[in-house]
């Protein structure tokens, strides 16, 4: 089988990186370009030692003419930018946007929550948001795969199977998130200069967050009632790595055995999330440089309330290996090439 040539707009990220190291061990997969702005010209190991033997493209400024020399183009840049790429795609091309230029299904809801307008609103109908243990094969059908954040990765895997099975209250949902702070990218340093950022705890978005967007369109697939939740993020002094509390009520006649079994029984095929245990205490480090999503289910001391935890990588699980996770299904590939 031929290797796909791929793009990569937006490689010396975070996520960027991460991209190329699971893509190196695709077996499928050649890395045609890498593409950056303020690094044109350089090499690719000047932003990570463990490339230097590996061979890869010098970075370039991209150019819509690479779109005839490349199957697949990933696209990890600045709001907006996947957008205007999408223009120019040609028959052959699959664009994977890891941004969140293809995450809205509605070109006002982009505008309220990410306050610029949509470069490429028809394109929004031949985009799917794709998580991919809900979407599934769905992606075949769609040359641009919108990934999901990487909040709203860790707090829908658990919630989508309760929701579907009307198992909770969807009234009155509480999450609280926490996150390491590469998942605010690597301006991180200079946003929160004054925050003493490897040694304390910040709140940030409270309220009105963009992920909250993304979580309330998936969530409302798969019920017609008000979904009522409030979601708190905040990074806290590690790299990486996302750790969910969810506090849930559940409705009459449901027990925390029974979410175990819905969530259990949800993701029994789902290579890439384990369902551990009830009452296991989940750290980020159970997950770390790993594709998995751990869930534990976890009582309190109300019989009708439940704490439910969710650990990702926020840059591989909630980014890069999401992604890849994607391309394997649209490619027909094994799931889990490049991934383990």
């Amino acid at each position: 089988m031929p290797k796909l040539n791929v793009l990569i707009a937006g490689s010396t990220g975070y996520i960027g990186i991460q991209l190329i190291k699971l893509l190196i061990k695709h077996k499928n997969i050649n890395i045609k370009y890498l593409c950056g702005n303020s690094s044109v010209g350089k090499n690719i190991s000047s932003y990570d030692n463990s490339f230097r033997s590996k061979k890869l493209p010098r970075i370039t400024k991209y150019n819509k003419k690479y779109l005839s020399y490349v199957d697949i183009i990933f696209t990890a840049l600045p709001n907006g930018e996947a957008q205007i790429i999408s223009k120019d795609l040609l028959k052959k091309n699959t664009l994977i946007d890891l941004a969140a230029d293809f995450r809205l299904k509605k070109g006002s809801e982009y505008l309220k929550w990410y306050k610029q307008k949509h470069k490429a609103l028809s394109n929004i109908k031949n985009s799917i948001y794709a998580l991919p243990e809900i979407t599934g094969k769905l992606v075949k059908k769609f040359s641009i795969i919108g990934c999901p954040g990487c909040y709203p990765t860790s707090i829908l895997l658990p919630l989508v199977p309760l929701v579907k099975k009307r198992s909770i209250n969807l009234k009155n949902i509480i999450i609280d998130s926490k996150s390491g702070y590469s998942g605010a990218g690597r301006g991180v340093h200079k946003k929160f200069k004054n925050k003493n950022l490897y040694e304390s705890l910040s709140a940030y978005g409270v309220g009105f967050h963009r992920h909250n967007s993304e979580i309330q369109q998936e969530l409302k697939n798969y019920t017609s009632s008000k979904i009522n939740f409030t979601f708190t993020p905040h990074i806290i002094p590690m790299f990486r790595g996302i750790l969910s509390t969810i506090y849930l009520d559940l409705k009459p006649g449901i027990t925390l055995n029974k979410v175990q079994n819905i969530l259990k029984k949800f993701h029994k095929k789902n290579k890439f999330v384990k369902v551990k245990s009830v009452n296991s205490f989940l750290s980020t480090n159970d997950v770390m440089n790993t594709n998995y999503c751990f869930i534990s289910v976890c009582k309190t001391k109300f019989k009708d309330k439940i704490i439910i935890l969710s650990a990702i990588d926020n840059l591989i699980k909630g980014g890069a290996g999401q992604a890849v996770q994607n391309m394997n299904l649209k490619f027909g590939y094994k799931i889990s090439e490049g991934l383990l």
